[in-house]
């Protein structure tokens, strides 16, 4: 028997009609992808889980008025930053804390720990550095694996920004981490 998953668009509609299961089935679906990407902004683990409670108490609140207006997925996580963003001002952190930034390059080099630890601390600095906006694109990108289309309609801005963004971010990382050129080859 092959059973038909159902679209999120469909389980927004039942949820709106009153189906609370619609609801345990979007957050099966989507919480570890939430939970990663609020990690990766917030940089807590505990905040990280508010962020993802709130987001779907949103969605519970906003089933019986949704309109899928494009992805449901873009839709939810614009509620996760959002709210993210949110829990940054409440906690006047200002600087992201990416904990695990830098692992993939480091990699390279896990013959030698203090050389891995180096490269942690170093990217984690740069990226930490970068100005709000090209650090949640990195993120997104990068960390969260989304594309510019997406990273479009998540966070609201225009492609085209999303592309200077990057571009601009990327450029930053290379000049902050010039000096360990050596490394990142």
């Amino acid at each position: 028997m092959v059973v038909e998953e159902v679209s999120d668009e469909e389980l927004m509609a039942r949820l709106g009609g009153g189906e609370m299961s619609a609801l345990e089935q979007l957050a099966r679906r989507h919480e570890d992808k939430i939970l990663s990407l609020a990690y990766r902004v917030l940089g807590r683990w505990d905040l990280a889980e508010d962020v993802a409670q709130e987001t779907f108490l949103r969605v519970y609140t906003a089933a019986k008025r949704y309109k899928a207006r494009g992805k449901f997925t873009s839709w939810l996580y614009r509620i996760v930053l959002n709210l993210c963003v949110d829990s940054q001002r409440k906690s006047r952190r200002g600087a992201l804390r990416l904990e695990e930034v830098g692992v993939q390059i480091a990699e390279k080099h896990r013959d030698d720990p203090c050389e891995k630890d180096e490269l942690s601390r170093a990217v984690k600095a740069a990226v930490d550095a970068l100005p709000r906006r090209q650090r949640l694109a990195v993120v997104l990108h990068r960390y969260g694996g989304f594309g510019h289309r997406d990273i479009s309609e998540i966070t609201g801005w225009s492609e085209s920004a999303v592309e200077s963004l990057l571009v601009r971010a990327y450029a930053n990382l290379r000049d902050k981490l010039g000096e360990m050129k050596d490394f990142l080859e």
